[in-house]
């Protein structure tokens, strides 16, 4: 009798330190059938989103394999090199993109996964978003700004001379998709601001949507870069990670609790990539804490001709300043824009979008609209691809680099709201759609509507 009440005690206490880790949210449970496929952008993202998930699964015996999207060879600040144009020979790009490799194989080893569970595309980094724009089908492959290649370098990778193209990109997820068969999948966030991490999770969910028929995992992303994110900075191991407040009521979340054995290997883990801390310790070690965090976006089903609204900004996030990137000008500052998605309906065959913007374009802003159709019965690579390029006194219309005739979308503008008009016909008579919108000088980005995805009726 004393030994069941003390068990109780036990279990109530253990309730109690979870509960306290996850704020009320959701737990993440492993299930002795699950096969977990984690997808990283980058070395270093693997053990920042799913370092204590790869460890719990180990644990319980599971199959578990690691992708990487790149080798990480251009940084994920590349940002910084093209504003402060850095000259760097594309062999001593290559070569970190290498020791990244290394790094990886290390930090793979501290948590139990072996090398022959990992799997390296060697895409381009900081590249690999601009594919999925612009290089799809006939358009020609990808230049990397740093390696100086089109195709991938690595003897090591997964396939090495797999030309810097989508459909390349897609081909190599499906492959280990259909291979492995995975019940659960975690991969980057559609709202994470690093132009990699948000490639990674539209090319995996269109190889999904290809696989349908033979396998349905679930989808786990996990957020790295996001404004104001987390906070405080820094190494708080006893702190839980929780949602941006802008995202908090639009996803649901949940919460892998971690033991502190599995967060004392994490850390060690994540020392293995050196290359990474040397420059961005303070951030990195912010997500040691006592769990990590997955949830997506719901996907919106449109039944009828109704408004569906896409907002996501809660109130507190609302009233919060914009986020202005540090790596802006004051002249870049005086023109910032914040963008946020209003809603989406189909009307008159025509889909139409509304986003809102926190003030009038200037005259050297832009906003561009990205909107990808996906069907069921046709290649996607073959799908069109537009890309809504608004200016302050005009707009213009492009699938990938070609430019279709004036007025084939409709733009109507509304004090600080913009009203876009697609026909359907012109997005392939799409099953589903990929969207996007952010706004930027040149090649400057300054704010985004993070992706979302809407099912058709």
């Amino acid at each position: 009798m004393r030994k069941s009440f003390s068990l109780f005690i036990f279990v109530m206490a253990l309730g109690g330190a979870v509960g306290a880790q996850t704020n009320g949210l959701p737990v993440l449970e492993l299930s002795p059938n699950d096969r977990v496929l984690v997808l990283a952008p980058h070395p270093d993202d693997e053990v920042i989103g799913c370092g204590g998930v790869i460890q719990q699964a180990l644990a319980r015996k599971l199959p578990v394999r690691v992708v990487f999207l790149t080798y990480g060879d251009n940084n994920e600040w590349s940002f910084l090199v093209y504003r402060k144009h850095f000259v760097l020979f594309p062999s001593a790009v290559r070569r970190m993109g290498e020791m990244r490799h290394d790094e990886a194989v290390a930090a793979a080893r501290v948590l139990g996964v072996q090398p022959r569970q990992l799997f390296f595309l060697g895409y381009p980094d900081f590249g690999t978003l601009k594919i999925w724009q612009q290089h799809w089908d006939e358009r020609p492959s990808f230049r990397s700004m740093l390696t100086r290649v089109r195709q991938v370098p690595y003897p090591t990778a997964f396939r090495p001379g797999a030309p810097y193209k989508a459909e390349e990109i897609l081909r190599d997820l499906t492959r280990v998709l259909q291979t492995f068969r995975p019940t659960k999948v975690f991969v980057s966030h559609p709202a994470d601001t690093n132009p990699d991490h948000r490639a990674l999770y539209l090319f995996t969910q269109v190889a999904l949507w290809n696989l349908e028929k033979k396998l349905q995992p679930e989808v786990y992303p996990y957020l790295v870069h996001y404004p104001r994110w987390p906070l405080p900075r820094g190494n708080k191991p006893t702190l839980p990670l929780l949602p941006p407040n802008a995202l908090t009521n639009s996803i649901a979340w949940r919460v892998a609790p971690l033991t502190p054995e599995q967060l004392q290997r994490k850390k060690v883990a994540l020392k293995a990539h050196a290359t990474q801390l040397q420059s961005a310790r303070t951030y990195l070690e912010t997500f040691l804490r006592a769990n990590e965090l997955f949830g997506n976006f719901p996907v919106v089903h449109m039944t009828g001709t109704e408004r569906y609204a896409l907002r996501t900004m809660d109130q507190t996030r609302a009233q919060e300043p914009p986020f202005l990137p540090e790596e802006l000008t004051e002249w870049e500052r005086a023109r910032f824009v914040d963008i946020e998605w209003r809603y989406a309906r189909v009307e008159n065959q025509d889909l139409v979008l509304a986003i809102h913007l926190s003030r009038p374009l200037a005259r050297e802003v832009e906003v561009s609209l990205y909107v990808f159709g996906y069907r069921t019965d046709y290649p996607f690579a073959q799908m069109p691809k537009l890309h809504l390029q608004i200016g302050a006194t005009g707009s213009a219309l492009y699938d990938q680099a070609r430019k279709l005739p004036r007025n084939t979308a409709r733009v109507e503008r509304d004090a600080d709201d913009i009203i876009i008009r697609i026909p359907l016909q012109t997005l392939g008579q799409p099953h589903r759609l990929l969207m996007s919108a952010r706004t930027h000088i040149a090649e400057i980005p300054l704010d985004w509507a993070a992706w979302r995805v809407l099912e058709l009726p």
